[in-house]
């Protein structure tokens, strides 16, 4: 044995190194963490003890202890114990799950249809294909067998009991002696040497045992079957027999390995001898093109970036890039967006940012108006005193439509911009992908992507500020064409206004000419004196109402039900004219000054940056003095590994000559 080391392992991921130590200390180690569980209320850690022994003549194998599986009694008063059981059973089969495993299943007891370990184990291994059946204590169950058929039902278990493909065909008896090894007062055995003595004595005593009981001498075959030391002979061969299948499947491994590591240092060699200034302006030249190229892919469409990793739901993106709320923090459902749910990048994402900006905008409404709104808006004109109320719709209207449109047109941009943004690393993604990712210099991949960001939020920020000038147009000058759209429903409003008298009379005065004109055997006198009184009677009530109105618009400061409704009808005529021209040019313009520039404006931009980097000194772009260092110890590692490789092909060749040559028995 050439040296032992341990260490205790409080995290899979902690890579805690371990110390030697000798024999001694590692027993009292693990009897003092055993001592420590049994004063602990739960009795059972998770946590691994790692002996870890090194030995010049062996294989690598992992033998790992698991604890011994409880089964606790039923009731509430049992359930710690009922979760320590269960813990247990899980910590188990997440150990024996592993198909390359060979389960160790001992079993306590003398009628084998008890499966207390067999039944856990048999839920991660059904036919026990890779089990191994040992039943302990054979010393303690051999006097409780009153008759040789129960032992021979014992050494032989009926097919109804154990109808499997049993690893080994058939169970393991065992016995060990009871006692410690050590020194102290408490042990019985002194030595390692001892112990293995009494264990070679306890199978020598169970198989004359077992003889008596039966009558009869075992045969060779079931002798195989009892001890520790015909277990371990049967595990030594299986165990060899699975290094000898699984040799020549690790040696195309190696062999491929090495041609990987050979193919890299010659990878290494040629990017050495590449570091001239006229290859690498080619290779920057090649990724600038290659960058471009999945970029406009990404916004074309396509489906090679996977979505898992790179995608955003609609929850995901505007956590990330913000969301579209009002001044009444109005924010749309998820339910009411197409492909919501769906994880999208690129020109998907684009898409449906842009659709939820429609969404959103197109279905807000008019703010409230108060009544003092109305009145301060209504002001002092510089000629009269009266009242303006088509100007004081188009103040209130204006002044609304500024507040409630100009946050859209920031979170609009914000949104578009880190949509835009995050096509940065999936780019490098397919590159990588693709291998045209210019592995290296960091340096020139860094610049390229800055000149894009640089690009990018410059165009986003002119783009906002030309809709921010529609905007600020709009919301300056009314211009009743533009600002109007639904004139008949105006129109219908207004006409409420009419008294039904006015609308009667009116239509009386209209219809009374083409009525006399077609009356016949009419006194002349007769007509004209109703005619005069008709037309008195039909020209007065137009003239009362409209000094009636008068009054109560333009000469009346008293704001009158008529008069509300009459500017609120105004004033939502005048925003809804205003959302729906926002809404059409600000997508336009987005689309226009944000997204075509990218496409059109974007290659040339990279193209200039990178030229003008080269007229810089060309360290300050691609570092050769410190990508020459890098390289060159790159390359040493690589010479490392490739001898490596090939020394454990060389020795997996040789130990798999030696397995298959003939055993010559001693």
């Amino acid at each position: 044995m050439k040296s032992l080391s341990i260490h205790k392992v409080e995290d899979e991921d902690a890579g805690v190194a371990g110390r030697p130590m000798p024999l001694a200390d590692i027993q009292a180690y693990i009897e003092a963490e055993n001592m420590r569980l049994e004063s602990d209320p739960c009795q059972f850690s998770d946590k691994e003890i790692i002996v870890k022994v090194e030995y010049k003549h062996c294989p690598n194998l992992t033998i790992i202890d698991t604890p011994g599986l409880i089964l606790p009694a039923p009731g509430r008063k049992n359930r710690v114990l009922q979760s320590q059981a269960s813990a247990v059973e899980s910590l188990v089969r997440a150990k024996i799950q592993h198909k390359e495993t060979i389960i160790l299943c001992l079993e306590d007891c003398s009628d084998w249809s008890n499966a207390t370990t067999r039944r856990v184990v048999m839920q991660v291994d059904p036919d026990l294909a890779r089990t191994v059946l040992v039943s302990t204590k054979l010393d303690t169950k051999i006097p409780q067998f009153a008759r040789p058929s129960d032992v021979e039902v014992f050494l032989h278990p009926p097919i109804c009991v154990l109808d499997v493909s049993l690893l080994g065909d058939s169970p393991f008896f065992t016995s060990v002696p009871s006692g410690r090894v050590g020194s102290c007062h408490e042990a019985v055995f002194r030595s390692n040497e001892e112990f293995k003595k009494a264990i070679s004595s306890r199978e020598s005593e169970d198989i004359t045992s077992i003889e008596d009981k039966l009558g009869r001498s075992l045969t060779t075959e079931e002798k195989e079957r009892i001890g520790v030391g015909n277990l371990r002979l049967f595990l030594e061969e299986l165990l060899r027999k699975r290094y000898i299948e699984s040799v020549p499947l690790i040696i195309p491994l190696l062999e491929k390995e090495h041609r990987n590591a050979t193919r890299k240092l010659r990878e290494i060699s040629q990017e050495i001898s590449d570091l001239d200034e006229a290859k690498l302006k080619e290779k920057a030249q090649l990724f600038h093109d290659s960058f471009l190229t999945k970029f406009s892919l990404l916004l074309k469409g396509m489906v090679v970036a996977p979505p898992d990793k790179f995608g955003e739901t609609l929850i995901n993106e505007r956590i990330n890039g913000g969301t579209f709320t009002g001044s009444e923090n109005f924010q749309l459902p998820n339910k009411m967006m197409p492909n919501a749910g769906m994880r999208l990048y690129g020109g998907a994402q684009y898409h449906r940012a842009m659709a939820e900006f429609r969404l959103v905008v197109g279905s807000i409404k008019c703010p409230p108006i108060t009544r003092e709104e109305i009145v301060n808006a209504c002001g002092v004109e510089d000629i009269h005193d009266g009242t303006n109320y088509s100007r004081t719709a188009c103040v209130i209207a204006v002044a609304k439509a500024r507040d409630t449109f100009e946050p859209f047109l920031h979170q609009l941009g914000f949104r578009l911009l880190y949509i835009l943004k995050r096509l940065i690393p999936i780019s490098v993604y397919l590159l990588e992908k693709d291998g045209e990712h210019f592995s290296g210099h960091e340096v020139l991949v860094r610049r390229v992507q800055a000149a894009f960001r640089r690009f990018v939020e410059s165009t986003e920020q002119s783009c906002r500020e030309r809709c921010m000038e529609d905007l600020e147009s709009t919301t300056r000058y009314v211009t009743w064409s533009l600002h109007n759209k639904n004139r008949a429903g105006l129109r219908h409003f207004l006409d409420s206004f009419v008294a039904p008298e006015q609308l009667s009379v009116n239509t009386l005065h209209e219809q009374l000419p083409g009525l006399n004109d077609n009356r016949q055997d009419r006194a002349k006198t007769d007509s004209k004196s109703n005619h005069s009184s008709d037309t008195n009677s039909s020209g007065a009530v137009p003239e009362t109402r409209l000094v009636d109105l008068l009054d109560s618009t333009l000469w009346n400061r008293k704001l009158v039900p008529s008069s509300e409704r009459l500017v609120y009808a105004l004033v939502h005529q005048i925003f809804h004219g205003i959302r729906e021209h926002f809404l059409v040019t600000t997508e336009l313009k987005f689309n226009c000054f944000l997204l075509m520039p990218i496409v059109d404006k974007l290659p040339a931009l990279l193209r200039q940056d990178l030229e003008s980097a080269f007229d810089d000194e060309l360290d300050s772009i691609f570092d050769v003095t410190q990508l020459r260092q890098s390289l060159g110890q790159k390359k040493q590692e690589m010479e490392i590994e490739v001898k490596r490789v090939k020394r454990l092909k060389e020795k997996f060749g040789e130990i798999n000559k030696k397995l298959n040559c003939p055993r010559v028995r001693q």
